[in-house]
């Protein structure tokens, strides 16, 4: 048996932020700041004398698996990845989901048609600031909440991705 190797991420931080960033798909700050955002929603509560594994770790598990798709993962993978059961890979990944959905108004919003950066981002796309370019991020399973919205045409649950190369929008967070 292997030991977990989610307990290398404080040493990843420290001194090799590649192997971080290719773990979770996100830098430090970025770790931090969406933990910030969640820690206190109260899906990460309970009244059960089993206490739930510390936000950060849920966080992380749930990174680990949004950051993949594919062969490159399984929730085994991230079990022995993670050293939890399966059935805590998948809670735990609900549990993420549902604060991050929560705090989607913090996450994302639109420009009002009258702000300067509106008119900037017109000009950068042509007039087609809202199109996507379809890029999907396979999920691992069926989200709980409003899991069919996120059923796409190939028969995948899955996230819409859209990538800008222009200067971030102020106030706006990008993961």
């Amino acid at each position: 048996m292997h030991a977990p190797q989610i307990q290398l991420l404080p040493e990843f931080t420290d001194h090799w932020l590649d192997l971080f960033h290719k773990k979770l798909h996100v830098s430090p700050d970025t770790f931090d700041f969406i933990l910030d955002s969640i820690s206190g929603h109260p899906i990460f509560q309970n009244n059960s004398p089993n206490r739930q594994l510390p936000v950060a770790l849920q966080l992380a598990i749930f990174l680990n698996c949004t950051g993949h798709y594919g062969n490159a993962i399984s929730p085994e993978d991230v079990r022995q990845w993670a050293g939890v059961s399966i059935g805590s890979v998948i809670n735990y990944t609900h549990h993420v989901m549902i604060a991050l959905l929560d705090q989607h108004d913090n996450f994302i919003f639109f420009l009002n048609v009258d702000d300067i950066e509106m008119d900037e981002a017109r000009v950068s796309w042509q007039n087609g600031v809202f199109a996507a370019d379809g890029s999907a991020i396979k999920l691992m399973s069926k989200p709980s909440i409003y899991g069919e919205t996120f059923y796409d045409r190939k028969c995948n649950y899955s996230l819409n991705c859209q990538v800008s190369d222009n200067e971030p929008v102020q106030n706006m967070t990008y993961w």
